[in-house]
């Protein structure tokens, strides 16, 4: 059975002349999206004074009577699929899972299924809401592929809209705070660095990001900490990462820009190749079984979207990078060796 459209009516104050439609009806009902309320309107779905209006960008007037027809949420494209999942915290608004690496997020050319998609349409099951009119999870931020570490992601309308605004804002208002540990190769001159290089996807290669200064290329800045060197000269080291912007790639192509990419990436990191004669044979074994690049999103903060709650939520190195780590050899503080 076909569930029925949600209808309400609602008047334009004073204080809402001359807005936005999908803007004045976002905020007038605020647990709907505005990208909702895009279609909506698109679709014929609202009426001011009777009549219907098709426009987002219709201007309201004060005084005026707004009726909204709401279809309910459709079925998902992706089929759910029980795939099992690290959950961190759960509850009605939201749902935070530690991704292994390996695991594609969303669907897409050649990986239509066996994704994080999938599995959280499984798992949530009726408690999806509705993402834009339609029944699935709410992806606000992404990591790669062979990335792990922890992902938020929205259940209802409500929720993805106030987590996009975070992370739209990057932490620079200081509710978002995201973290990642990685292994590189050699050492950063500096202790502590802010990589500034603008990005945008490579004219050589489509399916890699590239440094530019081409007026197209979007501001990225990335923040590293060294925290541990490996070897006796050392040969790799453990850097903490912080975003403060999310560009695709990000972390990947920035590290290689200063001259340390990531162990294991095959992408970005090829040019250090011959840096793995360097490593004793059970480091070789090691990265050999990792597999992927050495990377890890271990801290994730952000203000909760419904309670306003302060969410910090932490995962440990996973066992394959664990492993390279300790087989790297010997650790030095960075206080001996960066002056």
């Amino acid at each position: 059975m076909t569930s029925a459209p949600t209808r309400f009516t609602t008047s334009v104050g004073p204080e809402d002349a001359s807005e936005r439609l999908d803007r004045f009806l976002s905020r007038r009902f605020p647990k709907v999206s505005r990208a909702r309320f895009q279609d909506v309107i698109a679709n014929g779905g609202v009426a001011v004074e009777g009549t219907v209006v098709r426009q987002p960008r219709r201007k309201v007037k004060a005084g005026e009577q707004v009726k909204v027809e709401l279809p309910p949420a459709v079925p998902p494209e992706p089929k759910p699929e029980a795939i099992p999942l690290a959950i961190i915290f759960e509850d009605q608004e939201l749902v935070v899972i530690d991704k292994p690496a390996g695991l594609v997020v969303h669907p897409s050319a050649g990986h239509e299924t066996g994704t994080l998609v999938n599995a959280l349409i499984a798992h949530c099951g009726a408690s999806l809401s509705g993402i834009g009119g339609v029944r699935r999870p709410g992806i606000v931020h992404r990591l790669d592929k062979d990335t792990s570490g922890l992902l938020v992601i929205a259940k209802t309308d409500e929720a993805h809209r106030g987590l996009s605004e975070q992370f739209a804002a990057h932490g620079r208002d200081g509710r978002l705070r995201r973290e990642y540990l990685a292994i590189v190769w050699g050492v950063p001159e500096k202790r502590r660095g802010r990589i500034t290089a603008p990005l945008r996807r490579s004219s050589a290669n489509r399916k890699k990001i590239a440094v530019s200064k081409a007026r197209d290329a979007r501001e990225a800045v990335t923040h590293y900490e060294v925290i541990e060197a490996y070897g006796n000269p050392p040969v790799a080291s453990l850097l903490r990462l912080g975003l403060e912007t999310g560009r695709t790639h990000q972390i990947r192509v920035h590290l290689a820009h200063i001259g340390h990419p990531l162990l294991g990436d095959p992408t970005y990191g090829r040019g250090f190749s011959a840096s793995v004669s360097k490593l004793s044979e059970a480091a070789k074994g090691a990265l050999a079984a990792l597999g992927r690049q050495a990377l890890h999103a271990g801290v994730l903060g952000f203000e909760h979207p419904i309670t306003h709650i302060k969410m910090l939520l932490e995962s440990e190195l996973p066992l394959d990078i664990a492993v390279l780590r300790e087989k790297l050899g010997d650790r030095a503080h960075p206080k001996e060796i960066i002056k």
